[in-house]
């Protein structure tokens, strides 16, 4: 009779624990990025301090060119995402400087002949604009893993370190693109 009533016990016991109880672990966020594709199936993906970010729930959440203006070269990848009234925006470009397949680029300041990294970060709640560019402190890198002309495809990776003005150090990292661009 013991052993029916342990058994009983056990078995109530058993039947009242809950699979929620020991939730499984989120993946990693990094494995939450788009693949690294180089077949124009634009995707944009990277860490923004340690958390995704993909484009989403706007229109145009994302953009690319790579236009020749006046005889100079512009590049330009960009995506953003909308949030709790929260914009945000990243974004890697060139201003005056072509870009080549298996190029790699340093991102600095946003000046002609340069490279750069850009954090937009907007609230429709309080009206708050900020927009932070790396620079000669706060640099990055970007590198160009496909550029195909015929079919407008540019894919590439990045990463960079931008300050805002609460000397917050944000940190874009694991970046990802897979555009096909505008000329």
């Amino acid at each position: 009779m013991k052993k029916i009533i342990a058994l009983l016990i056990i078995t109530t016991f058993l039947a009242c624990c809950n699979k929620d109880d020991n939730p499984e672990p989120a993946p990693p966020p990094i494995s939450q990025l788009p693949p690294a594709t180089q077949t124009g199936a634009n995707t944009f993906g990277c860490l923004l301090d340690g958390e995704v970010f993909k484009p989403g729930i706007t229109n145009n959440s994302y953009n690319c060119f790579y236009q020749l203006v006046s005889g100079e070269y512009y590049f330009r990848v960009s995506a953003n995402n909308k949030k709790n009234n929260v914009l945000k925006a990243i974004s890697v470009g060139t201003e005056q400087l072509s870009i080549s397949q298996g190029q790699t680029l340093n991102l600095f300041e946003r000046s002609n002949g340069n490279c750069y990294g850009e954090f937009f970060n907007g609230n429709d709640l309080t009206g708050v604009i900020e927009n932070y560019n790396t620079s000669i402190l706060y640099t990055g890198e970007l590198k160009i893993t496909k550029l195909d002309f015929t079919n407008n495809i540019v894919s590439g990776t990045f990463w960079y370190d931008v300050k805002d003005n609460q000397n917050v150090v944000h940190q874009i990292r694991e970046g990802r693109f897979d555009m096909r661009f505008t000329q």
